[in-house]
């Protein structure tokens, strides 16, 4: 039981976690409409879409992630109770994909800043400014909240090598 227990204590954090890209989402279209209601400049006119598109984009990750994680916690304990061994195997695989997924990650969200803020730097007309600031502030969020998922999933891999999983099929 120590490796179910362990399976959806990870789940219930991912869970949790995935609340704030909603949160920030949340912001972000909250920004959109401040913008688009208040804005008097076309600096301030130009933030509009960009930011809107933002909080559109971490709104379909943080929910798309919700379920996904809130769907495991269930599924976890049918695939333990099914085959506690496969279980196990299914999940040392699954989070040695993730932590490679995330070295990627963690590789191609800093050029993206970089390019963003190049494009503020050699373009600078309002529009592809705030596209520029708003691809760099979403993608500052990823990483943040990725960062700790990542913890997370390092940690718990860790952990799982440490399950002895033969006695956990004899519980």
């Amino acid at each position: 039981m120590e490796l179910l227990k362990l399976a959806t204590e990870w789940a219930k954090a991912e869970v949790f976690s995935t609340r704030f890209f909603i949160f920030f989402a949340i912001l972000f279209l909250i920004a959109s409409i401040g913008f688009w209601q208040l804005g008097k400049t076309d600096l301030a006119k130009a933030y509009i879409i960009p930011t809107l598109v933002a909080g559109l984009l971490l709104m379909t990750i943080g929910l798309g992630l919700f379920y996904t994680n809130k769907s495991r916690i269930t599924q976890f304990e049918k695939a333990f109770n099914t085959d506690a061994s496969a279980f196990y195997q299914s999940e040392i695989e699954r989070s040695e994909s993730t932590l490679k997924e995330y070295t990627v990650v963690f590789k191609v969200i800093p050029i993206l800043i970089i390019v963003a803020a190049l494009i503020i730097l050699f373009i600078s007309t309002p529009t592809w400014r705030a596209i520029g600031i708003t691809t760099i502030a979403m993608l500052i969020v990823i990483l943040l909240v990725d960062g700790t998922a990542h913890s997370r999933i390092e940690a718990y891999h860790k952990e799982l090598k440490l399950v002895d999983i033969k006695n956990e099929i004899k519980k």
